[in-house]
């Protein structure tokens, strides 16, 4: 069974004025048959992380295994073949379709590509694909102007597991959706993961969204990340300061606890990945920092439970 191993992964940007560190040292695993949730808010390099991983981004250093297989140094050539195994699902499915192209076209291109199933065959395998994510076979000679976002982004799914693959980079796939359409996909997707027995690594800036969803979260702040623990563990018991705001800022459906829950409000906006920072790139934030975490830098340390922070225990 493959497993993708992600060791000290950095992408880092030169401008006029210095250098952007958009990922700075991200390390993770995602087993076989797992949802890996990744969560931050905007700016914090999630989706740079996802395309780094499938070299759609150079990393700047770092290392990438796919099955035991560097893959990071790949060229486009020997890249190509892992293309199958290695899917992606984009956040904007209005703009990740091919407006030109039927959405059977769509979803038998990469079977064309990969060279899978004679053409009449590719035929019969999209609209078997279209049937499974939910949409009916009969729309396969639309064109996807003709579809609502929800079923957009189904056809984005459709397309993406075409080539049968083992993991999917789920980047962002519900954030331009209603919140009840939000469900139906995530839900689509969870009954994918059991069908067919497939491994995501599903990007959110939202915690109630991954948590339905995910088996293990890592949480990413200024292209670091600060804990990452069990999908359970994470919402029962979060380490880091950073965790505990995000957490208080989720929505509880019952009016009475909603009221008597403590808030933590962090105050400014993320800073920005230009500046390099002595200490604890979340001091000047956090609500129990203490002058030496403005010295010193906190390193992701634990078993199940890790957490970035010198003040966790």
């Amino acid at each position: 069974m493959s497993e993708l191993v992600v060791k000290n992964l950095k992408v880092h940007f030169p401008i006029a004025r210095g250098t952007v560190r958009a990922v700075d040292g991200v390390s993770f695993n995602v087993r076989p048959g797992e949802t890996f949730g990744l969560v931050g808010e905007s700016g914090s390099g999630k989706s740079t992380t996802a395309r780094a991983i499938l070299n759609l981004i150079r990393p700047t250093s770092g290392e990438v295994y796919w099955d035991g297989r560097r893959i990071d140094r790949l060229g486009d050539g020997p890249m190509r073949p892992l293309r199958r195994e290695l899917q992606m699902i984009f956040q904007d499915p209005f703009g990740s379709l091919n407006p030109r192209m039927t959405v059977g076209r769509i979803i038998a291109e990469p079977m064309k590509i990969f060279n899978l199933h004679r053409p009449a065959q590719r035929k019969l395998e999209a609209v078997r694909l279209m049937d499974m994510v939910g949409l009916n076979p009969r729309f396969l000679n639309r064109y996807p102007h003709e579809f609502s976002g929800g079923q957009r982004q189904r056809i984005g799914i459709a397309r993406a597991l075409a080539v049968r693959p083992k993991l999917i980079l789920c980047d962002e796939p519900v954030s331009a959706l209603d919140v009840s359409i939000q469900a139906q996909v995530i839900n689509l997707l969870a009954e994918l993961k059991q069908r067919l027995g497939l491994a995501y690594v599903f990007i959110a800036h939202d915690l109630s969204v991954v948590r339905h969803i995910s088996d293990r979260i890592g949480v990413m702040y200024l292209g670091r990340l600060v804990e990452v623990a069990e999908a359970e563990t994470l919402y029962r018991k979060p380490l880091h300061p950073y965790t505990r705001a995000l957490l208080s800022a989720v929505p509880i459906p019952d009016p009475a606890l909603e009221r008597e829950r403590r808030r933590t409000v962090l105050h400014g906006e993320i800073p920005s990945p230009e500046l390099t920072y002595p200490g604890c790139p979340f001091a000047d934030r956090c609500p129990i920092a203490e002058p030496r975490c403005r010295q010193q830098v906190p390193a992701l340390e634990g078993g199940e439970h890790q957490v970035a922070c010198l003040l966790a225990n």
